[in-house]
């Protein structure tokens, strides 16, 4: 396949596309050293399109990322071989757009919520910008780090829309996880009332997941709760039976807005409806399924599985085991048929939900090599359009303080990365929580918050 002075090798393609970009189905004779760039301008100049638009390509599933001819020489393909070749539309640049200021490490950032972003930190506290970056309300919800944040979707008014009051559900290690009201329905006087705690865990929580209906809380005493999202009007848990009030039950009335003897003002102690058992170790993080498979959560822990419960009936349903992966997060494509979990080993994992292993150790789809552990992991949310590249995309963050983006068509290497509070001599500041929707990344960790614009702006 080597190429001459006179005239170059060519190779038979033929181009195919999901986009709203397709080409006239022809064969094209395609010289053998053309990359990407080269593709793409042919692309665009067949389509005639008014605006260049800059396209990936997928050769057998994989990313071409070097010339045709290397690509074939690596795979054994002869020249006369037609290659069948997929075009979609690249991915801009990451692009920094704001800094939050944060006078704490902050472990949890939320991008769900359109117009807002909201933060849990070191200090305990739960924090809501907007986006102009305005600090619009902090709420000392914890008496010990927060680990956790989401919010609690609304059926009447659910995330696509801006709600002008809506449900916070936080965890933390002070050993409780927290129900908090907000209203931001006035701007100049935003209130937020913390109504429940909920009791259930002996160690530290690592992670809250909410539906409009339940929630779930995973924690390093290797249970999960389940909990509805009802507030009692009575305390579900006597005082005296409470996990962790002890030196710190003054200060976390305190906190929540009551004194001793204003049981009204103090946040009401909530009973869990479930308790689910089955992992050996820590549980580092719990979600639900998406859309029609809500009545499904999964979760991933220290003790190297990944594991599938049937909400309703409090049971593990099936297991992934892996050698020697402790788990620090999860979560799942956006088809809802995979999960990606991030390991102490330096990967992020792919395994497909749908196969059921009877071997010991579940194997992967894919993995992931990243130089530091992967801290986190993300997806943006689906969206209705029948076919984007976001939803073979992933996003990942790490404790070198680097975020990446991957596609899970080509897993040799991040489509693109950006260091994380590098312009202010950072470097080496752990990410401990990254979150994707809207086309904007948020990034959490030791620097602070920051957010990316990554992708289109509709998602």
């Amino acid at each position: 396949m080597a190429s001459t002075s006179t005239s170059e090798t060519t190779h038979p393609v033929v181009f195919t596309t999901q986009t709203p970009y397709p080409l006239p189905s022809q064969k094209f004779m395609i010289p053998a050293s053309w990359k990407r760039y080269q593709l793409s301008q042919l692309v665009n100049k067949a389509l005639s399109l008014p605006k260049p638009i800059p396209f990936e390509f997928l050769v057998r599933g994989e990313i071409l990322r070097g010339t045709l001819a290397e690509w074939c020489a690596e795979k054994g393909v002869g020249e006369e071989e037609t290659l069948e070749i997929e075009y979609f539309e690249s991915v801009m640049p990451p692009q920094r757009m704001s800094l939050l200021p944060h006078e704490d490490w902050v472990s949890s950032i939320s991008c769900q919520l359109p117009g807002y972003f909201l933060t849990a930190s070191y200090d305990g506290a739960l924090r809501i910008f907007d986006y102009s970056q305005k600090l619009v309300q902090t709420i000392p919800a914890h008496a010990a780090p927060a680990t956790s944040i989401c919010v609690v979707p609304s059926s009447s008014a659910p995330l696509t829309t801006t709600p002008d009051s809506f449900l916070l559900a936080s965890a933390s290690h002070d050993l409780t996880a927290r129900l908090t009201r907000v209203d931001l329905s006035s701007p100049e006087q935003p209130r937020a009332e913390t109504l429940a705690s909920l009791h259930l865990h002996t160690a530290p929580i690592s992670s809250v997941a909410a539906t409009s209906t339940h929630i779930l809380t995973s924690s390093w005493d290797g249970f999960i709760g389940l909990w509805d999202t009802a507030i009692p009007e009575n305390d579900e848990v006597p005082l005296d039976e409470t996990v962790g009030e002890g030196q710190g039950r003054k200060k976390r009335r305190k906190v929540a807005g009551g004194e001793d003897g204003e049981s009204a003002a103090r946040p009401k102690r909530k009973a869990p409806a479930a308790v689910l058992k089955s992992h050996t170790a820590r549980v580092s993080r719990v979600i639900f399924g998406r859309g029609a498979d809500a009545k499904n959560a999964y979760s991933c822990g220290m003790d190297s599985t990944v594991r599938t419960w049937d909400v309703e009936n409090g049971v593990c349903t099936s297991t992934i085991t892996a050698a020697n992966k402790p788990f620090l997060d999860l979560a799942l494509t956006q088809s809802g048929n995979s999960a990606l979990a991030a390991s102490t080993d330096r990967t992020v994992c792919q395994y497909d939900l749908r196969v059921a292993s009877s071997s010991a150790t579940t194997p992967s789809v894919a993995s992931l090599l990243h130089p530091a552990t992967p801290s986190s992991v993300t997806v943006p949310p689906p969206v209705s359009s029948p076919s984007t590249a976001a939803e073979h995309q992933l996003v990942t963050g790490a404790y070198d303080g680097v975020v990446r983006l991957w596609d899970l068509r080509s897993t040799k290497g991040a489509v693109a990365s950006f260091k994380a509070w590098d312009a202010r001599e950072s470097s080496g500041r752990k990410v401990l929580s990254v979150d994707w929707a809207r086309g904007l990344v948020g990034v959490a960790g030791e620097g602070g918050v920051e957010v990316w614009k990554l992708g289109e702006g509709d998602r």
